[in-house]
């Protein structure tokens, strides 16, 4: 099986004086089942590539880890990883980690482990951020989603793929860029590069993503410790209660120079001026 993240297929175009059958590269979706110290813990689809990051990310913000460092991280474990095509990963603690409760149902690449947890069971694992919040400057952030987007080599390719960034909110400096099919994958695979570099918790760094700010997104931002989740489209109304409490600054709609911030209450917004 081929470990390519893009697929070649024949497509038909119509509708144009271009119309014609023609080549056209797509993104790969695959299963890739995650494993805590050989329990099975859950299968998301993702697009192969930082699939480390990812399993360690995803146990990491789901409160699987439960501090426990992580010793070791590789593919399968009951045999070849070539007969599993790559799409199991265990990650190991050494029998640290509490063993984990299996889920009974795929992630899908849309939305992830939907309704998993409420802001009373993340209060239950997680303390609000410490203050002050991180302050919002629309003129970097803009400069940060062109930084983003120009990192985007699958992207490029599809035009199908979702993106997560790690970045300075004061400089716009992006560190950090991974792409998935699936939001969420995007976002475990930040997380789980930077545990794995001892970079979290991400205090006073900011998370950019491509879609929609999801409860799931701030969930995920929160258990990381970034201050800022800036997203290219709007919130839903628990992303914006969640990132209140865990005194997250909340960006929507970042469409140029502009933006709505949505938390902390009031939102502390600078402008460039001049």
């Amino acid at each position: 099986m081929a470990r390519g993240r893009t697929a070649t297929v024949m497509t038909t175009r119509v509708g144009d004086d271009d119309a014609g059958v023609r080549p056209d590269r797509l993104v790969v979706e695959e299963p890739l089942e995650i494993r805590l110290d050989d329990h099975v813990v859950a299968t998301t689809m993702r697009t192969p590539g930082h699939d480390y990051e990812l399993a360690v990310g995803f146990l990491l913000t789901e409160g699987l880890l439960a501090g426990a460092p992580v010793r070791t991280v590789r593919y399968c474990a009951t045999g070849s990883a070539s007969e599993t095509a790559f799409n199991v990963v265990t990650v190991s603690t050494g029998g640290v980690a509490p063993p984990p409760t299996a889920r009974l149902q795929s992630t899908t690449s849309s939305c992830g482990l939907c309704g998993t947890a409420s802001i009373d069971a993340l209060l239950a694992r997680l303390a609000p951020l410490p203050g002050p919040a991180v302050p919002v400057d629309v003129a970097v952030l803009a400069g940060v989603a062109e930084s983003v987007r120009a990192g985007q080599e699958l992207f490029e390719a599809t035009g199908s793929i979702h993106a997560a960034a790690a970045f300075d909110p004061s400089s716009g400096a992006v560190t950090l860029v991974r792409e998935d099919i699936g939001r969420h994958n995007a976002v475990d695979k930040v997380v789980g590069r930077l545990l794995l570099d001892e970079g979290l918790p991400a205090s006073g760094m900011g998370l950019f993503v491509s879609g929609r700010a999801s409860f799931e997104m701030v969930q995920k931002a929160w258990a990381a410790g970034f201050g800022l989740v800036a997203a290219v489209s709007g919130p839903s109304s628990l992303a914006v209660d969640t990132a209140r409490v865990a005194g997250i600054a909340l960006v929507g709609f970042l469409r140029g120079t502009t933006a709505n911030v949505y938390a902390p209450e009031p939102a502390v917004v600078s402008r460039a001026t001049g």
